[in-house]
């Protein structure tokens, strides 16, 4: 049964009582079930319209599955991203860095920390990193630290 076909056999039920019309009660239950008589309406048109969306949806995938079949062969299991991005992402470290103002968790890579500031995206407060006391009368190797901003002593030679 149904959602039309069960607001029909309340409404059945309802007529079948023999109310009186004229009383506010009985008013208010026929408004009800013309209420949710016209909901049934409009949620089995929404479910048509689901269907049919739902079957254009299935065609436009088998469509687009042919259509890299056709372009990319039968390979099932095709890497859409390109390689070179996963080797390039796999050398990039993040790091967990908590804004004092606001709390918000950020995570930075290792590139933005050298840097040596970064804004919260969140509070917009300068969040800034010091490494001096790191780097400070250690030589380093100058590939590792060019562009680090650090006061390390292979940047003097």
């Amino acid at each position: 049964m149904n959602l039309t076909e069960k607001i029909a056999y309340i409404r059945e039920l309802c007529e079948g009582l023999n109310l009186d019309e004229s009383k506010p009660e009985v008013k208010v239950m026929n408004a009800i079930i013309d209420l949710l008589d016209d909901m049934s309406y409009s949620v089995t048109d929404m479910e048509d319209l689901y269907d049919e969306l739902s079957a254009q949806v299935d065609e436009i995938d088998q469509d687009l599955a042919e259509a890299e079949t056709e372009l990319y062969g039968e390979d099932d299991d095709f890497d859409y991203d390109d390689d070179e991005d996963d080797e390039e992402n796999e050398d990039d470290v993040f790091y967990e860095v908590t804004c004092d103002s606001c709390g918000q968790k950020l995570n930075v890579s290792e590139d933005v920390l050298l840097e040596g500031e970064i804004e919260c995206p969140n509070c917009g407060e300068l969040l800034e990193f010091d490494f001096s006391d790191i780097f400070d009368g250690e030589e380093c190797d100058p590939a590792d630290c060019e562009g680090c901003g650090s006061n390390c002593n292979s940047s003097e030679e």
